[in-house]
């Protein structure tokens, strides 16, 4: 039976990777999974591409791009998993837009993510207070439904966080995703909040890229998420490039081992 997504967190600070499923192939992308399990990542979020992903900065934009140029479908990607399910237990979410899900069938989409082992989602262009549309039906199938919270949450952090399911990915700077030279944003105060409403791990994501930020940020938090700095590997470095991830991963994960 695979991991859920709060085993991620069983010990001690998390360490989430994204890939997006499909930049170069779908086989690269099975593989770069295995090496950063290996390299020591505790979940991983696979990236349905789309096309018009809105909250993505340039990296991940044109990484989404090259998968659908090279054919990639949701169902050839829960066709990888399925696969990928042959080599390990740990711990995945599917990270994408509404559209896709909508237009998959939420029924037909959560029970593939069921069968194939995929136990969160997280979708960040769906707001908070619709959420339920699909949450009930993800619920039904044991799939959690991950809510972020931004900066400019604010008053709401409590309410999302007192709701939230699986692990809460706190939006650590305003805009897209991207790699960022300092995180200027009061994420301490963000966690007081959260803190104060829920015991759900909590994850900071958007602009970390270097070891450093990535034990800053764990020491505030029960986890961080890097997306973009892997894609960006994996885009230099096409289906040569689990070496090079691992190794990233690697050096990102130790920084927060620990902590």
């Amino acid at each position: 039976m695979s991991k859920t997504i709060k085993n991620a967190f069983d010990h001690g600070k998390a360490f989430i990777a994204f890939i997006t499923a499909g930049d170069p192939d779908l086989e690269s992308t099975k593989r770069f999974i295995l090496e950063m399990e290996r390299a020591g990542a505790d979940l991983i979020e696979i990236g349905i591409p789309f096309s018009d992903p809105i909250a993505e900065g340039i990296v991940i934009q044109e990484a989404d791009i090259r998968a659908l140029k090279a054919g990639t479908t949701t169902d050839r990607i829960f066709d990888m998993v399925a696969e990928l399910r042959k080599e390990t237990d740990m711990p995945l979410a599917f990270m994408g837009y509404l559209n896709p899900v909508f237009y998959y069938g939420y029924d037909r989409f959560f029970s593939r993510c069921r069968d194939v082992g995929v136990s969160g989602v997280i979708i960040p262009d769906l707001p908070y207070e619709e959420k339920g549309e699909c949450s009930k039906v993800a619920a039904s199938y044991g799939v959690d439904v991950v809510s972020l919270v931004a900066p400019t949450s604010k008053e709401r952090i409590r309410t999302i966080a007192s709701e939230a399911e699986g692990f809460l990915y706190v939006v650590s700077s305003m805009g897209v995703t991207g790699m960022r030279s300092e995180i200027t944003t009061d994420i301490a105060s963000m966690m007081h909040e959260i803190r104060e409403a829920s015991d759900v791990p909590a994850a900071i994501g958007f602009g970390i890229n270097t070891p450093e930020q990535a034990a800053e940020m764990a020491r505030l938090a029960d986890g961080v998420i890097v997306g973009s700095a892997i894609v960006k590997i994996a885009a230099q470095y096409g289906a040569e490039a689990a070496p090079h991830i691992y190794e990233y991963v690697k050096k990102m994960k130790d920084a927060i081992r620990g902590l």
